[in-house]
């Protein structure tokens, strides 16, 4: 038992004192970047990183920033309704008729059995997807149903160019889906990926080599300071500290050139732009397909104008 006690107590100390050695590493790698800050360290005294590292730190921050302003555009692709900003109104509307069916079907169901009139349930209303594709078509569709419902409106011009121009949408809003969901899964996911987990690791080792370095630069300057009975200690903690920087660098120069090597980031930029001349190839042709009937509606349409006009 004693000596198991004795084990604890030099456990003990050893954690105590491995942990006094990091406070005060800490402490004076946070006066050594103080003193860089305000300018108190002469350039010679800060220890100068090997120059594929400071390269490859630049192209890096490169990389990353690229990732980031990308991704602050594309983002817009994770919400549906990005092109179609008259769909706050709409969803305002929505939820009103969606509270007012919530309240009938409610009193409907706890109204049986009793004397009051109970409402007729409401059938919940379909969501509709909030995209301008989708909007087109349904107001296009609207205005052909309103058109066609009047006296001459199977032979209105207007409303037979409006049923095609619908057509064309409702098949444009199903590309626009498409294009979307493949951007989320093949573009912006990994892209998001490789910001957060890959070149964020690099950037984790190269604070670490920051943090090295300026516990070197400390102990440099606590050894110049030292007086000559801990002077030995002092360049041993010099000795450690370069060995630790050393190996710090190597592990980020690593992990920085595994980054830059990666080649997902143009796989993911290929994937988006695929998606994209997808949808709009989809586009341009459903709208082909059409635009020369509707051309030929709107010169009959012009024609019968005039002939009325001459006479």
């Amino acid at each position: 038992m004693d000596g198991w006690n004795k084990l604890q107590s030099s456990l003990s100390s050893m954690n105590i004192g491995q942990s006094a050695n990091k406070l005060a590493k800490g402490f004076n790698s946070g006066i050594q970047a103080t003193r860089e800050r305000l300018g108190q360290v002469a350039p010679d005294e800060i220890t100068e990183l090997p120059q594929e590292y400071k390269d490859l730190e630049t192209r890096v921050d490169a990389l990353r920033s690229a990732h980031l302003a990308l991704l602050k555009v594309t983002k817009a692709y994770e919400t549906e309704s990005y092109d179609y900003p008259t769909q706050i109104q709409e969803s305002i509307a929505e939820l009103s008729t969606t509270i007012g069916q919530g309240i009938t079907n409610f009193a409907a169901t706890n109204l049986k059995g009793t004397n009051l009139p109970a409402p007729s349930p409401v059938a919940p209303q379909v969501v509709q997807h909030k995209t301008l594709p989708h909007a087109l078509g349904r107001a296009a569709t609207n205005a052909t149903t309103a058109i066609q419902g009047t006296p001459v409106g199977s032979d209105d011009k207007l409303g037979k160019a409006l049923g095609l121009y619908a057509g064309v949408w409702d098949k444009i809003a199903s590309a626009r889906l498409q294009q979307d969901d493949s951007i989320q899964k093949q573009y912006l996911q990994p892209w998001q990926t490789t910001l957060s987990t890959h070149i964020n690791v690099a950037m984790r080792a190269r604070q670490a080599v920051r943090v090295s370095r300026l516990e070197l630069d400390a102990a440099k300057q606590s050894l110049k300071n030292a007086n000559p009975t801990k002077q030995e200690q002092a360049r041993l903690e010099v000795e450690n500290a370069e060995d630790d920087l050393v190996q710090k660098t190597e592990v980020a120069i690593t992990l920085m050139k595994a980054v830059l090597d990666n080649p997902e980031p143009v796989k993911n930029l290929n994937e988006l732009a695929k998606a994209q001349l997808l949808y709009f190839a989809s586009a341009a042709e459903a709208l082909s397909s059409v635009q020369g009937e509707i051309e030929e509606l709107s010169v009959a349409a012009e024609g019968e104008y005039r002939k009325s006009r001459d006479h």
